[in-house]
């Protein structure tokens, strides 16, 4: 299906920027196709070839109908999707000692041993959406939130993208998008608003650059944001 991407490339980024004055040669060309059906008559051969008609027509509305509706409804179908946000990863504060007690002392002679600190607490990252071109739009932001026990939440937030067929969220090496290497983290939950993905068990979150909004069925990056500490 990249055959298919790659048009829907084309088509986005050399001929949508130009819709206004396409869409009025395309109105022209129709009506000139409509006059000249009229100047001829076409629609009493039509009439003399009824069932050929009746087919040609079954067949536009049986092949065009369902290919027509799965590539153009996304263009003004939305969704729209509320979840609060995870509980964030809280680093445990040093136990302070009792007011009025003495610390205390190693026996004469025992060397001292020092406390190891508290780790650190992982740091959350973060970025801003992009959209791939005019017609790929993409805004908001995303996080990579620290949970408890080492686990991780890709968090999307103001988030909205404009809709398509088979769309899902990627996290990315490359820092400028989709990539062989990419992980999967499911279909897009919504076109608009703000949700959550679980990091899956074990996943390195310093190992990906961008989280990337992708049409898995064509092969086509509609949005990512590249992340940064």
């Amino acid at each position: 299906m990249e055959i298919f991407g790659d048009i829907e490339r084309f088509v986005a980024q050399n001929l949508y920027p130009l819709r206004v004055p396409i869409a009025i040669v395309l109105v022209l060309f129709v009506a000139g196709i409509a006059f000249l059906a009229y100047r001829r008559r076409w629609d009493r051969t039509a009439q003399a070839h009824p069932r050929g008609s009746l087919a040609v027509i079954a067949v536009l509305l049986i092949v065009g109908g369902p290919v027509g509706w799965y590539l153009g409804s996304p263009l003004f179908i939305t969704t729209r999707l509320q979840e609060t946000p995870p509980p964030v990863a809280v680093a445990p504060s040093p136990t302070a000692a009792p007011s009025g007690s003495l610390p205390s002392l190693a026996p004469s002679g025992t060397p001292a041993i020092a406390a190891s600190p508290s780790p650190s607490p992982a740091l959350e990252r973060s970025g801003t959406f992009h959209g791939a071109d005019d017609f790929h739009f993409g805004h908001g932001t995303t996080r990579f939130i620290p949970t408890a026990d080492g686990a991780w939440t890709v968090r999307f937030e103001d988030f909205s993208v404009r809709n398509g067929p088979d769309l899902y969220v990627y996290l990315s090496p490359d820092a400028d998008g989709y990539t062989d290497g990419a992980l999967e983290l499911g279909r897009l939950k919504a076109t608009e608003g703000a949700f959550n993905y679980a990091l899956p068990a074990g996943t390195d979150p310093t190992a990906y650059q961008s989280v990337v909004v992708w049409c898995k069925q064509f092969a086509v990056q509609f949005a990512h944001a590249t992340l940064a500490p």
